[in-house]
């Protein structure tokens, strides 16, 4: 290891336990690539690969399209003409395990239903490549710490794709919460949802990871802790519900809404829906409200506040190139990630918690 290499590791190695953000594992895999870019590989097809995350590995600086992994041949084909693939950059889910031997590609990007999560991230944690897994993180907090294991006894590393904690005006209201510019935070409220009129996706199926709460939920919530800069304490009151009984049928939520309660008596309502559209955050201070809508869009997120306009343009997928920038140069510097597997995991402790006082009609301690 180089002396630069060493400074780089004792820089990280002092940032201490205290960092909110500081993956426990990330430690154990810095030590810089010397690599210009990362090779990523791509598992799961769907919509969000194709339409956001190829675009946008087309726009990236430090990493790059490497491979895919898919279960239909003629995916498969059509990403290696319009990717210029290699054939032996491709797999399916038989012969995953085989990414192992193939240095190409470094870095293994999981987004499949969240059913499947867990095992992906596994797999190609033992596989040896580091890990970036889609929101939600997996279905269970059993399930995101076992991840989250797995990467550490591999000395890789993992991230959720959380890609507005790597969007510069979420960055902004943050940082005029966190030093307190409008005064401390007395309540957040904060919805997330759209229209979603299929009825045969893995969104409607539960065994797969479905329901509303998993999948734009956690864009609420997260609305919730990054509008606070505090982790909730309970769960006060929750309710699931569906219009469409035949779509989102044996309980699975088709709208949640939920109260959480922070330190300091602050709290936070939120709400999720497949049934009408809704995008906002509303971060009310002592000294004023930030008002942030749309929220979470991929075209761009903006808002104001007593201190100003908070609006930095862009264009899609602008978030999903700055995400796995980030990222890979979290892995080729050897630094913590910054949104690790650890971040993944608090929000799907308080999915469970809201599902919990859904159920109960009871308040649940977090």
């Amino acid at each position: 290891m180089t002396s630069t290499s060493r400074r780089d590791l004792l820089k990280t190695l002092a940032l201490g336990s205290g960092a909110l953000l500081l993956s426990p594992h990330s430690l154990l895999s810095a030590i810089p690539y010397r690599k210009d870019r990362l090779g990523v590989a791509l598992v799961g097809l769907g919509y969000y690969s194709t339409d956001l995350l190829a675009p946008a590995l087309q726009q990236t600086k430090h990493c790059y399209l490497a491979g895919i992994v898919t279960g239909t041949p003629s995916k498969a084909e059509a990403w290696k003409k319009q990717y210029d693939i290699p054939d032996k950059n491709i797999y399916n889910y038989d012969n995953f395990d085989q990414i192992a031997n193939n240095p190409d590609i470094d870095v293994v990007y999981v987004v499949l239903p969240p059913s499947m999560h867990k095992e992906y991230s596994i797999r190609a944690a033992n596989a040896g490549k580091h890990v970036w897994c889609e929101k939600p993180m997996a279905l269970t907090a059993q399930e995101c710490q076992e991840m989250i294991d797995a990467c550490r006894k591999n000395k890789r590393l993992l991230a959720i794709g959380y890609r507005l904690q790597h969007e510069p005006n979420t960055q902004e209201y943050r940082r005029i919460v966190r030093e307190q510019l409008l005064g401390k935070v007395k309540h957040v409220n904060c919805a997330a949802g759209y229209r979603d009129n299929r009825t045969d996706h893995w969104k409607q199926k539960k065994e797969m990871g479905g329901g509303v709460l998993y999948d734009m939920g956690v864009y609420s919530i997260q609305g919730a802790r990054l509008g606070t800069n505090m982790e909730p304490v309970a769960v006060v009151r929750a309710k699931t519900s569906t219009t469409r009984p035949h779509i989102y049928k044996n309980g699975l939520d088709e709208t949640t809404e939920a109260t959480l309660e922070f330190p300091g008596g602050v709290t936070a309502d939120i709400k999720t829906s497949f049934g009408e559209n809704v995008n906002f955050l509303d971060i009310t201070c002592e000294k004023g409200t930030i008002k942030m809508a749309p929220y979470s869009a991929y075209a761009g997120v903006r808002g104001s506040s007593p201190l100003g306009e908070i609006n930095h343009p862009y264009s899609v997928p602008w978030q999903q190139a700055k995400q796995m920038d980030d990222d890979a140069l979290s892995i080729m510097q050897g630094k913590p990630m910054l949104v690790p597997g650890e971040e993944g995991l608090r929000d799907i402790r308080i999915v469970e918690a809201i599902y919990k006082s859904a159920r109960t009609g009871q308040r649940v301690a977090l």
